[in-house]
């Protein structure tokens, strides 16, 4: 009978096209199918039209180029997308205006005599509403966004996998498991990483240390601050900050029942978690929505679920 710690580790094969379309004829999906068949009809449209009156080489030259960005616009792809959603997605950030402000109803104009540009007929364009899906946070952490739902944020730590054996590990992964089975809504893990300065904690040290109360902690103060110093020297520190959202569409009390339900299920993986509340879940949005903000560090104010 073997023990426990000497079980294989658990293996699972995860597809890493899990998001690919489905192939309906020719291995192609539908969406390439459909951008193909609409430019051939269009040729064969443009064809039927000019048949008498241009050469079918001349008119093979001319639907060549048109022929050939179709099938690149229908195959190719760019950073992880179809070639056509990114086209479209350039296209809208390009109508899209550049300048974004918080009011609740249109932009007011300027009155006529307010100079806005550098010449007559080139006035600049007025800036629009900014729309972001939160409309709020509750008291209890909640995210309020209307029709889709509510979400409720839970702030997780990380766990050191690999040093543990493999009979631990199965323990983890089957927990882990088990709360992915258990959601009935969708769910999402964002793990955000940034790079820490100690300055501001060897200042902090070094002035406290004269303080204290044993020249013995003096000294203990002082080398602690040397081996910070060497630290950030010699590596790059980096402050991993874990959450999950967890979205419900039928009522504010199922969602924070999940978000609940969460923490218990990543408890049993020992995974140290809890459900953020209203000012926490306020500050964690605003600081994914400021990515070059500075990271906190176990030395200053405690947050859940965070890891140096």
């Amino acid at each position: 009978m073997s023990r426990r710690g000497d079980e294989a580790p658990m293996r699972a094969r995860v597809p890493a096209d899990i998001e690919r379309p489905d192939r309906i004829a020719f291995n192609l999906s539908g969406r390439q199918l459909v951008i193909l068949a609409v430019t051939g009809l269009l040729l064969y449209a443009a064809w039927t039209a000019v048949a008498t009156l241009v050469h079918p080489l001349l008119f093979v030259a001319g639907a060549m180029p048109i022929a050939a960005g179709a099938f690149l616009l229908a195959v190719g792809r760019r950073d992880g997308l179809s070639l056509d959603a990114w086209v479209l997605a350039a296209l809208r950030h390009r109508r899209s205006p550049r300048r974004l402000v918080p009011a609740e109803g249109p932009v007011i104009p300027a009155p006529a005599w307010v100079q806005t540009s550098a010449g007559p007929g080139d006035r600049l364009p007025l800036p629009a509403p900014l729309r972001l899906p939160a409309r709020g946070v509750t008291s209890e952490g909640l995210i309020d966004l209307g029709s889709d739902g509510t979400v409720g944020l839970v702030a997780a730590s990380t766990v050191a996998f690999g040093l543990r054996t493999p009979g631990e590990q199965n323990g983890l992964v089957a927990g882990f498991a088990r709360w992915l089975h258990s959601l009935d809504g969708p769910a999402q893990i964002v793990v955000r990483a940034q790079r820490v300065d100690l300055a501001y904690l060897v200042d902090r040290f070094l002035a406290a240390a004269p303080g204290l109360p044993h020249p013995a902690l003096e000294q203990a103060a002082r080398a602690h601050v040397a081996f910070l110093d060497d630290l950030a020297g010699q590596r790059e520190l980096l402050h991993r900050q874990v959450t999950v959202a967890v979205r419900g569409r039928r009522g504010a009390h199922h969602t924070a029942h999940a978000a609940a339900e969460g923490v218990r299920a990543l408890g049993g993986c020992e995974v140290p978690a809890r459900v953020l509340d209203g000012p926490d879940a306020a500050v964690r949005l605003a600081a994914s929505l400021d990515p070059t903000a500075p990271a906190r560090t176990p030395y200053g104010t405690p947050v859940g679920g965070d890891d140096l």
